[in-house]
């Protein structure tokens, strides 16, 4: 159970949809606002900022992307769901580069939306518990205090996912880490087979740090397992 009401804003346009999620999610700790399309959606959002968006990809208008893409610029921190009748990857990857923070299948089980909800609201709201250390490795030095990331001395603009993903493979140096290991410390327990969104986020990062994203240096692939952090200094050399 939720300790204080989440203001949630729920936005697609069957009413039918507004109406199951209205009556379930109000009932489980949730304040729920509605919104029929994307154009809706921001005019209540600018006037009173919610907690979490639950957006349909599918509307007529400007369409869920598109509006996910403008939530994202009007407010960086908050937790954004996206739902959809369509599930294959490419739609998935489509959504989180809008800058959604995760993506339910519809029909979806009214337990695993709950969970996915309270799960990017944990997120999104906890207060920064990292200790106040400066990573560095080979020319990239990243603050786990400030987050901030530079590289060779230039400051390199992370969204919050990048840092995060970042932030764990630098703190793991040289070793395979498994992609549903990586997925559980960045998103959640509730993880674990979402590979679409690491693969969104890693190419993301190896166009940002890496001299040439195509043969990486620093983010390596380990087929059939996940991912691994090479250090330039060797392995035998920790992370300052």
């Amino acid at each position: 159970m939720t300790t204080s009401p989440i203001n949630l804003l729920v936005v697609d346009d069957e009413p039918g949809i507004r109406r199951v999620l209205r009556t379930s999610l109000g009932s489980t700790g949730f304040l729920i606002e509605e919104a029929s399309d994307g154009e809706a959606a921001l005019g209540k959002f600018q006037r009173s900022r919610s907690d979490l968006v639950l957006l349909d990809i599918n509307m007529p208008g400007i369409g869920g992307i598109e509006t996910c893409r403008r939530l994202r610029r009007l407010a960086p921190d908050t937790g954004i769901v996206m739902i959809s009748v369509r599930g294959q990857e490419e739609d998935k990857v489509q959504a989180l580069e809008a800058g959604a923070d995760d993506y339910v299948t519809k029909p979806f089980r009214y337990r695993e939306l709950l969970a996915r909800l309270r799960a990017v609201y944990r997120r999104t709201r906890s207060p920064e518990t990292e200790p106040p250390i400066i990573v560095r490795a080979g020319g990239l030095e990243l603050s786990l205090e400030d987050r901030w990331l530079q590289k060779d001395g230039k400051e390199i603009h992370l969204s919050q996912k990048e840092f995060d993903i970042l932030a764990y493979l630098m703190r793991h140096p040289n070793a395979p880490i498994p992609h549903a290991r990586l997925l559980q410390a960045v998103w959640g327990p509730e993880y674990g087979g979402e590979l679409e969104y690491l693969r969104t986020y890693i190419r993301h990062l190896r166009k940002k740090i890496e001299q040439d994203p195509a043969h990486p240096e620093y983010l390596l692939t380990e087929a059939w397992v996940g991912y691994r952090f090479r250090n330039p200094a060797g392995p035998d050399t920790p992370l300052e």
